[in-house]
């Protein structure tokens, strides 16, 4: 393939064969270096052939290889004449970050940091396959499905306000559990409240750095502030959508008469039964995510008032906001001068509106769309804010984190003879975690650098950076 460098921050991949319309790449040089070692970037050119396509094929700068579409993909699909694919959306629907502030500052909170990060790792579970002390039934479960966040909050375990700050309102329209199979819904029975494993965090950070004084100010930040961040999704419940439908969708392409330059692109037209039945699963299982992220925040709340003997006044935990990754929604896009109603997929990419865009909760509608961009263990992560340059170029989308540089077997074998515990230890960062492998697998190393992903968004005029968080204690499953 080809390739147009169009900016330092762009690069263009010229339509050939049977790509409906061209890729766009954000990268600067070396994260095009980077992308170039997997399949990605074969990617973005066989997602531009799937019909219906709108705009460009686009890849986000923490991109590598996904099932179907890179992660760090996004393409978004006419609904009369387009398609919605699994492999779009990807295993973990919603996997999402969910950002907390908090009263306290960190030269206050480290001599107690240790007990802090235990007692966090008593109260919320991880791990592979963990069950949570929540145990629903197939009745309430439904209303998980249907609600999202929305239902946690009415089980007392959070306020109005959180759900102000969550995208949707934590509850996307058009879910329909009755569509789920019967093994999606046993796997999500036990599993609501976990935090998961792999690269599933629950971070307590401070804020290091303040790039826009004046947006750090409507979202509550401050320097050496300490934070909380969340990073879960949808658990076993989302896993078995997407195995499910890929199967089902695999049928439809080739009922339909769609042709794919790659299986793993299984997909139907959107508005057809298909089509809208896997839309159906996805909201399900996406409400099921943020329901999730809204157990595990009042959780860790508790978690904080136990280890450090505060009360809620003292602590002063509230929600920043909580994006998704991993969805495909519809939504209205200006498209060759008029607005049109698209689906657009966003897997490993999140959404990042401007000010004034409608969707912002009413306390952000003047400065634009928290965007939170996750780092690793071991550097940093980053919270931007939604620039116009979003909604006129990338569909309202924006990059979701550092995104891998190595494979889990990769850094495994990098991680041989190492303490990565050790060596976070050393820099101050204490990290609780299940399974042997993991640290290995999540090494700060087969990352990335989430600073030089963020300046391409923020140079590209994607979003603004608004301020940098540094990890103090970390537990992952």
């Amino acid at each position: 393939m080809k390739f147009n460098r169009l900016d330092d921050c762009r690069v263009e991949i010229p339509a050939f064969g049977g790509m409906r319309v061209p890729g766009l790449v954000f990268a600067d040089q070396r994260l095009l270096e980077e992308a170039s070692r997997d399949e990605s970037l074969r990617q973005v050119v066989n997602v531009a052939h799937l019909p219906g396509i709108l705009g460009r094929s686009m890849a986000m700068p923490d991109m590598h290889w996904g099932y179907g579409f890179p992660i760090g993909g996004v393409a978004a699909f006419d609904l009369d004449e387009g398609v919605i694919s699994p492999g779009g959306v990807g295993y973990d629907i919603n996997c999402g970050v969910r950002l907390m502030r908090t009263g306290l500052e960190a030269d206050d909170l480290r001599p107690r940091l240790r007990d802090l990060v235990e007692r966090l790792y008593q109260d919320i579970p991880t791990g592979v396959g963990r069950a949570g002390p929540l145990k629903l039934t197939r009745s309430e479960i439904k209303k998980v499905l249907i609600q999202g966040a929305g239902w946690a909050v009415r089980q007392g375990l959070g306020t109005e306000a959180d759900l102000e700050h969550t995208e949707d309102r934590g509850a996307m329209p058009g879910a329909d559990p009755d569509v789920l199979s019967d093994r999606a819904v046993e796997r999500g029975l036990q599993q609501l409240g976990t935090l998961g494993s792999g690269n599933h965090f629950l971070e307590i950070g401070v804020v290091d750095e303040i790039f826009d004084p004046a947006a750090a100010e409507v979202f509550g930040l401050f320097q050496g502030q300490v934070t909380v961040m969340i990073h879960s999704g949808s658990r076993g419940l989302g896993y078995q959508v997407c195995d499910d439908f890929l199967q089902v969708m695999g049928r439809a392409a080739a009922k339909q008469g769609i042709e794919l330059p790659d299986r793993q692109l299984a997909c139907a037209y959107a508005g057809s039964e298909p089509g809208r039945r896997y839309f159906a699963a996805m909201a399900s299982a996406a409400n099921y995510a943020w329901a999730n992220r809204q157990v595990i925040m009042h959780w860790a709340g508790e978690s904080f008032e136990k280890a450090l003997g505060l009360s809620p006044r003292d602590l002063k935990m509230a929600l920043v906001y909580d994006v998704a990754h991993n969805i495909a929604k519809k939504e209205t896009h200006r498209v060759e001068g008029e607005e049109r109603r698209v689906c657009v997929h966003r897997k490993g990419a999140t959404r990042a509106l401007p000010a004034g865009h409608p969707a912002l909760p009413s306390a952000y509608a003047g400065v634009g769309q928290p965007v939170l961009i996750p780092g690793d263990m071991g550097r940093a992560s980053y919270v931007l804010v939604g620039a116009p340059g979003a909604m006129a170029e990338s569909f309202g989308s924006c990059c979701h984190g550092a995104g891998r540089l190595l494979s889990r077997t990769a850094a495994k074998k990098a991680a041989r003879g190492r303490s990565i515990g050790r060596e976070l230890e050393d820099q101050g960062i204490v990290v609780r975690y299940t399974g042997r492998n993991t640290l290995a697998e999540e090494m700060p190393e087969a990352y990335k650098n989430v600073s030089q992903v963020v300046e391409v968004v923020h140079r590209a005029g994607l979003a603004r950076k608004v301020a940098r968080l540094s990890p103090l204690g970390v537990i992952k499953g």
